[in-house]
């Protein structure tokens, strides 16, 4: 079944996401050399990344070409493969009066070994980038690219593509372009066919870093547990109808939405497949709740588990041939695994008193990050597959919940009510660079697109 959206709040957000979607950036090198780099020992190389030149004297070129710096060096620091120089040292640096008039010397004297190099163009309804990289010692241009098609209401985008391409170039995949889902109540929105006044709750999208946060699904429902496609085109996610809880996957840039599941069992926690053909979900249909995978469009249903006990949360393995999930057949809730046609099933975790909401990492990594019970509250701890043990990721602060690994396996999103109500926060998985990610009402089950 498909239909379009309503209400006047997600037609706007709908338009605000079909113009973020527009084509991507045309790209082209500047340079016919593109290297890396390098620094004695091995240690990361010292970038700086000074305000872009506006070659348009306009407001909105100008807060542009400082923005996209800004949220440039961010980007470059989220990932730390760069020594970064603090943007309040550049003071003593004169700006450069065009992009090749680079004062290297005085860059050498800050430390600097790469310099990032912008300019800022207003052309119509679009913003045309251009950003090089330049090797301080050798004075040339390390890489160049340029970017058109960045619209006014986004210039962030043009920082997004220069981190992930500079990240690239070192043979990491940046994450500066991915983006977050995840459910909020702060609409303050009544709940619909409620006798006790009960807060609904809306899936929301944002910029990795939090940046951009948008709603996307509709009506004064409970709407919860988003999962990205592979694409990042649709999320899929439970719906509470007048009934019973459903699975729905809102095409986003689309407008529309597919329910794959019906009113007459409950079903819950879909979680796309790595290819993106199949879902796994939990539901009640056969009168307890298990395990099921069905095709991306509701056909073909199969329950993977029978166990009497709960079976709930799946997480599929990078390579969809497995499946993690949590079960209580022991006694307590467990992380368990199984072959993703239902076989082998078996247990993973023994040391937690409560181990729940599992999420596998992408390759190379073989871990499964989930929420341990800690105290009165929950840990983020990381299970490492291959040697069968876990170590604990968060410190006890607060209650953290329902980890989301990035599409590089080097960060996680997760909850925690450290700062009063519950929030979505990312952190690298050594457990360094915490960061706050949301702040307006209350905000639940993050998930990252790949």
């Amino acid at each position: 079944m498909r239909f379009f959206f309503i209400g006047v709040a997600c037609a706007g957000a709908i338009a605000v996401l079909a113009a973020q979607n527009s084509p991507a950036p045309q790209q082209s090198s500047q340079s016919e050399i593109s290297y890396s780099i390098s620094t004695e020992n091995g240690v990361p190389p010292h970038y700086a990344v000074p305000d872009f030149l506006a070659l348009t004297s306009d407001p909105e070129t100008v807060a542009a070409a400082r923005m996209i710096a800004e949220v440039l060096w961010n980007d470059l620091a989220f990932e730390r493969e760069f020594d970064l120089i603090p943007r309040d040292t550049y003071r003593t640096v004169p700006q450069a009066s065009s992009p090749t008039d680079v004062p290297f010397d005085r860059w050498r004297e800050l430390g600097a070994d790469g310099v990032v190099i912008g300019t800022v163009q207003k052309t119509g309804n679009t913003f045309h980038v251009e950003m090089r990289l330049f090797d301080v010692k050798n004075r040339r241009v390390a890489l160049g690219r340029v970017y058109d098609n960045i619209t006014l209401k986004n210039p962030r985008a043009a920082a997004h593509w220069s981190a992930d391409d500079l990240h690239e170039q070192r043979g990491l995949r940046g994450v500066a372009r991915t983006r977050l889902t995840f459910v909020s109540d702060r609409d303050n929105e009544r709940l619909l066919d409620t006798v006790e006044r009960r807060e609904s709750k809306n899936v929301y999208i944002s910029d990795y870093d939090g940046a951009n946060q948008i709603r996307v699904t509709p009506g004064q429902r409970l709407n919860i547990n988003p999962n990205w496609s592979p694409d990042g085109k649709s999320i899929a996610y439970t719906a509470y109808g007048s009934r019973v809880p459903q699975i729905l996957i809102s095409n986003i840039y689309l407008g529309t939405r597919d329910t794959l599941t019906d009113e007459k069992s409950q079903a819950f926690l879909p979680v796309f497949s790595p290819d993106g053909t199949k879902i796994a979900f939990m539901s009640d249909r056969d009168g307890q709740m298990d395990i099921y995978v069905m095709n991306r469009d509701g056909t073909g249903s199969r329950r993977l588990t029978t166990n009497p006990a709960a079976d709930s949360t799946p997480t599929w393995s990078p390579t969809g041939t497995q499946i993690a999930f949590t079960s209580d057949r022991s006694g307590s809730a467990q992380l368990w695994v199984m072959d993703a046609d239902g076989l082998n099933q078996r247990r993973l975790t023994f040391s937690d008193s409560y181990a729940d909401r599992a999420t596998w990492s992408p390759a190379p990594f073989n871990e499964i990050a989930y929420a341990a019970r800690s105290g009165p509250g929950f840990d983020i701890r990381i299970y490492d597959v291959t040697a069968g043990q876990s170590h604990q990721l968060t410190n006890g602060e607060g209650s953290n919940e329902s980890p989301a690994f990035a599409p590089n396996g080097r960060h996680l999103a997760f909850t925690s009510t450290r700062a009063g109500k519950v929030q979505i926060f990312t952190i690298a998985r050594d457990g360094k660079g915490l960061t706050q990610v949301t702040r307006s009402g209350n905000n639940w089950t993050p998930n990252w697109s790949r």
